[in-house]
């Protein structure tokens, strides 16, 4: 297996590579995850998971290839992304109850010659919320830092009737299609 970098601060993504068996060393990369006017979801999600990996390139990680990855929850066409607030979080909620969503992960690996990404998309039904179920999760202080505002891996996965697709792409990662970008890697260069 050939060493990478992980340019994320994730611990749920440095958990994921880890299971895959992967030899790598994590790292954070600040990147403007502000979505352009003009991006459907899955461009979006795209672009934010090969600009961390370049970021990590361009910050001197280049003896070894570099996976970015990013995580967003669509509905309705809708990207969502980490609650700023309650109220925000408690919109999110109300929408996500009661409904199918996408939740969309992208990953890619980048060295200063190559770059190759994959999205992956899994379907996640809610059950109905109430707002007794949104207002303490909230307050379980789990939702703050996720994409969507909820964590299917944690307190979130209680609220999940149905999924279809990549549970560990919804937690973070996807674990097939992670080790077949690295494969397609492995194979393009030798």
């Amino acid at each position: 297996m050939i060493p990478l970098y992980l340019a994320s601060a994730s611990a749920r993504r440095k958990q994921l590579l880890t299971q895959l068996g992967y030899e790598f060393e994590q790292f954070s990369v600040d990147a403007d995850e502000t979505q352009l006017p003009y991006e459907s979801a899955l461009e979006y999600v795209e672009r934010l998971a090969i600009l961390k990996a370049q970021s990590g390139v361009a910050m001197g990680y280049i003896d070894r290839p570099v996976l970015g990855s990013d995580t967003v929850v669509v509905i309705d066409g809708d990207a969502l992304g980490k609650p700023i607030d309650k109220d925000n979080f408690m919109a999110t909620m109300q929408r996500l109850s009661g409904r199918t969503h996408q939740v969309l992960t992208a990953i890619a690996l980048v060295t200063e010659e190559r770059v190759i990404s994959s999205v992956v998309s899994t379907d996640v039904t809610f059950k109905t919320l109430s707002e007794l179920e949104m207002s303490d999760y909230w307050l379980s202080n789990e939702p703050q830092d996720k994409a969507g505002g909820y964590g299917i891996q944690g307190l979130g996965g209680r609220f999940v009737t149905n999924i279809s697709g990549s549970y560990f792409a919804v937690v973070g990662l996807p674990l097939y299609e992670t080790e077949a970008l690295v494969q397609q890697f492995v194979v393009e260069i030798t």
